[in-house]
């Protein structure tokens, strides 16, 4: 079992630009030799599958949380599933246990996801660096948003600063 756990946020979809897919690879193979072991949403749908597929090949701890209505999705062979009544009972259980967040590109899930990773942060209900990984620029319009925020007095800067966006695998690795 790993001593470290890393939650990934990703898409679903099959159709988005092969790009983020191998972005994913990079991600999850950087933190599999970095000594993560693996959560997510556990299904064989777009890149939630790509997630699952890179963390088995280095034989890390993959764990897959799913609410019992995607039954018929679940990846096969992960570590451990878990079941789930809720999305909300999902995303907690996600969350449980993890030192880091990791947001891929993704739809409104990821967002979700991520969003409420970075208040529960920001109250002190979780303790876990989050990191929206960058492709392309994909999460420059939420660093606009966010920076929107702080110059409106919505948000701290220390808040704004508990989410990075990092755009490379090197710079993702220097959050290890």
């Amino acid at each position: 079992m790993q001593a470290r756990k890393a939650v990934f946020y990703c898409s679903a979809s099959y159709t988005i630009d092969p790009k983020y897919n191998q972005a994913a690879r990079d991600i999850v193979r950087a933190a599999c030799l970095h000594g993560y072991g693996i959560v997510s949403g556990g299904t064989v749908k777009g890149t939630m599958a790509v997630v699952c597929d890179e963390a088995m090949k280095h034989g890390v701890e993959v764990i897959g949380i799913l609410p019992r209505f995607m039954d018929e999705l679940v990846y096969p062979g992960m570590t451990k599933t878990v079941w789930t009544d809720t999305m909300s009972e999902r995303k907690e259980l996600m969350r449980e246990g993890c030192s880091l967040a990791v947001a891929l590109p993704g739809g409104i899930g990821t967002l979700d996801e991520l969003i409420e990773t970075l208040v529960l942060v920001k109250l002190g209900r979780l303790d876990c660096r989050i990191a929206a990984v960058n492709v392309d620029g994909f999460y420059d319009p939420l660093k606009a948003l966010l920076d929107h925020y702080v110059a409106t007095n919505m948000l701290e800067p220390a808040d704004r600063a508990l989410i990075s966006f990092p755009s490379t695998v090197e710079e993702f690795e220097a959050l290890l």
